[in-house]
């Protein structure tokens, strides 16, 4: 009997693969098409593929459950015209893979803007000259994946914490697009912390997206709603006394971007005068709720944050 467990437990992952496979060839087939057209047009028309076949996938389902917990308040006909614009919202992020180059046309020293604004210019500009460890964050929201890119602009290094994706071959993909574009990168496993830790020490700077599900995490909440939070930036900041600062993307008319940068948090202390570890938790995610009520079609709603 184990081994006709065993053997079927072979043939499933087999299976898995196979399938992790398939899907990743049809990904970059169509990262590939893509390729062929200019970067407007192909952004453009990734968003009108993705507003049609989006509401046909398990994910809508999440998204909507997800919007319809967050907003009691919304009718089911804008529950389901905030999921559509994330759908657009996410697919421009996909193809906007394949067009960073073309898309980040920021230069501080132009006249004239392009796709890029930013707003926080000044404070990039500090950041540079002081010695010592900083901690962006971020959310699932517009295409955070500039964010780090604009950082290198100022001349600033950060090191990314990520999360790659479950299929092994998309996930090779990206990281090796991301380290061409974005940096040095952590992928979020065991050892992750010790990694941010260790560039933290040497007072270099970190980034990391904060509204990630994390069963381990730091009972708060979300929308209201009960989540767990990664304490792992609290800890970090706790440990080297760094300023976190936070971070956004926000998708504009005409296929612009702003980037906005704000000046640190004031992190919440407990009786010994160090980082709460759960009160800063909850300031993330108050943070982070408050831009999505913002731009509410521009966050990942299929998600699974509360489940």
């Amino acid at each position: 009997m184990f081994k006709l467990k065993l053997l079927a437990f072979k043939y499933w992952q087999k299976l898995k693969i196979a399938n992790y496979w398939l899907w990743a060839q049809a990904v970059f087939i169509l990262l590939a098409l893509l390729r062929l057209l200019p970067a407007k047009a192909a952004i453009r028309f990734s968003a009108w593929v993705a507003r049609k076949i989006g509401p046909l996938s398990s994910r809508h389902k999440v998204a909507t459950r997800n919007l319809a917990n967050a907003y009691p308040e919304k009718s089911p006909q804008e529950i389901e015209e905030i999921a559509l614009e994330m759908w657009d919202s996410m697919a421009r992020l996909l193809a906007e893979y394949v067009f960073l180059d073309a898309i980040f046309d920021f230069d501080p020293d132009a006249k004239e803007k392009g796709l890029i604004e930013v707003e926080g210019e000044e404070i990039f500009r500090r950041l540079l000259d002081e010695k010592k460890p900083h901690i962006f964050f971020t959310a699932h929201t517009g295409n955070f994946e500039l964010l780090p890119i604009c950082a290198a602009t100022f001349g600033l290094n950060v090191t990314a914490l990520f999360r790659p994706p479950n299929n092994p071959f998309i996930a090779r993909k990206v990281l090796k697009a991301r380290r061409t574009n974005m940096g040095h990168l952590v992928p979020s496993k065991a050892g992750a912390a010790w990694s941010l830790a260790a560039v933290l020490g040497q007072d270099d700077n970190v980034g990391m997206l904060v509204d990630q599900k994390f069963a381990r995490g730091v009972p708060s909440t979300f929308f209201n709603l009960p989540v767990k939070t990664n304490p792992l930036l609290a800890k970090l900041a706790r440990q080297y006394d760094c300023d976190v600062y936070p971070a956004r993307c926000i998708r504009l008319p005409g296929g612009r971007y702003r980037l906005e940068l704000s000046e640190a948090m004031e992190l919440p202390r407990d009786a010994n005068g160090q980082v709460d570890i759960a009160a800063t938790a909850q300031l993330l995610n108050d943070t982070v709720e408050g831009w999505v009520r913002e731009y509410p079609g521009q966050w990942m709603w299929f998600h699974k944050r509360w489940g």
